[in-house]
């Protein structure tokens, strides 16, 4: 086929790629093509709240990547879901709105980003963002995101926001405010209670344009260069193998995993292991895939008496049927929302400056969450999982093979460090502490997990090796900075090669201390301005 040419070639239609697509083509004079390697986010449960236990093993809107045991956690490996459908991750994430705190972004101004410090990205995240609260100086209102307060208060929740109170974690109206410790609601990327994905977002009021041009099903397989400048883009897609230039830059937006993956597979990377795997180096870049950051967390589960949690949407299938009526006709129950109705940022240390846990407390609790499905217990239950926002292990991303349809190799190095593991035991302390509260005493039936049996810091330590989790946030393998390990500069520009940018998760040097898509958004926001910027300077 003949290959068409486009001013911008995007690969990956996710949380940052679909933004990209909207802002280029917003002035008309950029022709851009998007190439997603999954299909249309057309499928019911991606727009249903509580469909997240659906899509989380969906293998059609889904990678369900699987990393290398981990030797810290009993040799387990960690399932990773990924979406592979348009709006990416944020078609099939748990839709929490958290930006991290202010002090990260501060910080990677401090490692040599100019213009990444917090003042400089807060105009973005109140760019992207129509907030049900209205603006101020911290919210944005009209913009294409929508953040909605949770659509009822729940009983279970109100008695969970109690208890952290009466725990000694103060109220915070806004995690995204003036400050982040403290407990309180979450807010979420939904609209009219349905999940507002970044294919919502910013795609639907796009894909009508003229100079966009959407491929689904398109898998990007190899960047291609002429000597060190990125030229194009090969993909596949169900009629074979195509090819598209790009007049001016070819952006990668495939997330923590796709975006190292498909340099390496281009050239670009360790060159070792390029060599190893068969490909000719382009750029010899150590610091592709090098990195990985990932938030980790475990759960302290309860059985509660009264049936106030979600389990009974997977055990009962009156609760199913009623629940399912609830939504589709009057657009209400618990499927209007995310489950995940309450959180708190806490310091596992007075002495630390910032939060360093953040406790997501859910009003449903699981045997197991793996590829295979979430299994919820079958009576009522409630979870408190203390998450690790600034964890010190660093892993990889690798490939298997010279072969773009094989799953990345993925090493997290989890509990490398004892200050890593002390944080953990810390969270669970705390998380049973919000359970002995007198607004949680009525509800209470007993700890599910750990369980009663583990108490001393070493019973802890073991059952968090054997049962926690990575938190679904990878960042950081195309590390933004200067030095032999950065792979974009603070433009996003890949270090070394002409016309080729980074733009998703996977540019964050330091994971920010909170959920990662709203940040994903905001880097896209801002890099949208910054290629524009330098193409008409370059005119």
């Amino acid at each position: 086929m003949t290959a068409e040419t486009y001013d911008y070639i995007v690969t990956g239609a996710g949380s940052a790629g679909c933004v990209l697509a909207a802002r280029l083509t917003e002035s008309g004079r950029y022709k851009v093509l998007l190439l997603e390697a999954g299909g249309k986010d057309n499928k019911f449960w991606i727009h249903v709240p509580m469909g997240y236990a659906k899509t989380f093993v969906d293998p059609k809107v889904n990678w369900k990547f699987e990393s290398e045991p981990e030797q810290e956690l009993n040799n387990r490996t960690m399932y990773q879901p990924r979406g592979k459908v348009l709006g990416g991750t944020s078609s099939i994430n748990g839709m929490i709105y958290m930006r991290g705190n202010a002090a990260d972004y501060d910080q990677w101004r401090q490692l040599g980003n100019e213009g990444w410090d917090y003042d400089s990205v807060l105009p973005y995240f109140r760019k992207a963002e129509d907030n049900e609260r209205g603006a101020d100086e911290f919210h944005g209102s009209g913009g294409p995101l929508r953040v909605s307060n949770q659509p009822y208060e729940w009983e279970i929740a109100k008695a969970l926001l109690e208890a952290c109170q009466q725990a000694g974690i103060p109220y915070n109206p806004d995690f995204n405010g003036a400050k982040q410790e403290g407990c309180g609601y979450y807010q979420t990327t939904t609209k009219d209670k349905r999940r507002w994905s970044t294919a919502a977002a910013y795609l639907r009021m796009a894909k009508g344009r003229p100079n966009l041009t959407i491929r689904t099903n398109a898998h990007a397989t190899r960047v291609l260069f002429d000597g060190r400048k990125a030229t194009g883009v090969e993909f596949r897609t169900p009629k074979g193998l195509e090819t598209a230039h790009a007049g001016r830059e070819v952006i990668v937006s495939g997330g923590a995993y796709g975006s190292p993956q498909l340099l390496q597979l281009s050239g670009v990377g360790p060159a070792q292991h390029l060599t190893e795997m068969g490909i000719d180096i382009v750029h010899d870049m150590p610091g592709v895939g090098s990195n990985l950051q990932d938030h980790f967390n475990t759960y302290c589960t309860y059985r509660i008496s009264k049936n106030l949690s979600l389990n009974a949407l997977q055990y009962s299938l009156s609760h199913r049927l009623v629940a399912g009526a609830q939504y589709v006709f009057l657009r209400s129950g618990p499927m209007s929302g995310n489950g995940l109705y309450v959180g708190a940022l806490v310091r596992s240390d007075k002495r630390l400056e910032r939060p360093d846990l953040q406790f997501n407390i859910s009003a449903w609790s699981t045997i197991d969450r793996t590829a295979d499905g979430i299994i919820s217990h079958p009576f009522p239950g409630i979870s408190i999982s203390p998450v690790h926002l600034a964890p010190e292990g660093r892993g990889t991303v690798r490939l298997r093979a010279n072969d773009p349809f094989a799953p990345p190799e993925i090493k997290f190095n989890f509990l490398r460090s004892e200050g890593d593991m002390r944080v953990m035991i810390a969270g669970v302390r705390i998380a049973r502490s919000i359970a002995r509260q007198h607004a949680l005493q009525r509800l209470m039936m007993g700890e599910t997990a750990p369980g009663v049996a583990v108490h001393s810091d070493e019973d802890i330590a073991a059952d968090v090796r054997q049962r926690g989790v990575s938190n679904l946030h990878p960042v950081g393998t195309c590390g933004m900075g200067q030095g032999p390990m950065a792979v974009v500069d603070p433009r996003l520009r890949v270090h070394g090669i002409a016309g080729l940018r980074v733009v998703d998760a996977s540019i964050m040097p330091v994971i920010v201390a909170g959920n990662t898509n709203a940040p994903t958004i905001m880097i896209a926001e801002k890099a949208s301005d910054m290629i524009q910027d330098d193409a008409r300077a370059a005119a």
